[in-house]
């Protein structure tokens, strides 16, 4: 005898209302009739009844449901076939969407909930999320990260100005060191370092010497570091090296 259309409301998820108005419209026309006159659906209308809401789930509206599946020239593999394709382009659509939010939810996260043109007007063509995923997977459990993401949490647009404000008059001062041709174990350039350092450490995280002298190693070491820092002048990381090392050693007891 099949089943009743509250059965059928139950399997699939739907109200008893939504199966009347397909039935009302064509959409899903049960294939048989108890002696009372009370809808009885079979299997292959329950089959139908998956198919029209798979593509309710994607979208699709009832009108369009129906052409697609009282198309003559469609079997059950085309529509297989069709539901595959429509489910994988959706699953591209989704993990875009995901990534999205996720990068928004970091961005947020580093406090540089900014507008495009606030981003250009503080960071320039420099992205500062760019290494970010590599950041966490090197050092996301010391206390270092954790500090510099809860600073960088609170900081508005003009704090991420002055930063970078900060930032570029310490990289001026190294660049005018090394053309006055001053040695970067001079004291000069120790104190550049030593700027640097509390820099760091005003803005980031608590930057201690041995940590500093691990950042200087890793600017000649990483390629990225090095291109990045001799964009201001051939050299320099190499220069901010030896410098961040001979100030190390200044302050080692």
């Amino acid at each position: 005898m099949g089943y009743s259309v509250g059965q059928v409301a139950g399997f699939a998820g739907v109200t008893v209302r939504t199966l009347h108005h397909y039935d009302a419209i064509g959409l899903l026309v049960p294939g048989e009739r108890s002696g009372a006159g009370h809808r009885r659906y079979g299997d292959a209308d329950l089959d139908r009844l998956q198919r029209i809401l798979f593509y309710r789930e994607l979208g699709f509206p009832l009108d369009e449901v129906a052409a697609l599946l009282d198309d003559p020239g469609a079997d059950p593999r085309a529509h297989l076939r069709r539901q595959h394709a429509l489910l994988t382009a959706r699953i591209g659509r989704l993990e875009r969407m995901a990534a999205a939010v996720e990068q928004a939810m970091e961005a947020h996260s580093m406090g540089i909930d900014l507008t495009p043109e606030e981003r250009f007007e503080v960071f320039g063509d420099a992205d500062p999320e760019r290494y970010e995923e590599e950041v966490r997977a090197r050092w996301g459990d010391t206390d270092a990260y954790a500090e510099s993401r809860r600073r960088a949490a609170a900081y508005t647009k003009e704090d991420w100005q002055r930063v970078r404000r900060e930032g570029d008059e310490v990289v001026r001062r190294f660049v005018a060191l090394m053309e006055e041709g001053v040695p970067a174990d001079s004291p000069a350039a120790m104190d550049a370092a030593e700027a640097h350092r509390r820099w760091i450490s005003g803005n980031h995280y608590e930057c201690g010497y041995e940590m500093h002298t691990c950042l200087g190693e890793m600017y000649v070491q990483d390629e990225r570091f090095t291109a990045s820092i001799d964009a201001a002048r051939p050299g320099l990381a190499a220069y901010q090296r030896e410098a961040i090392l001979a100030n190390a050693v200044r302050h080692t007891p």
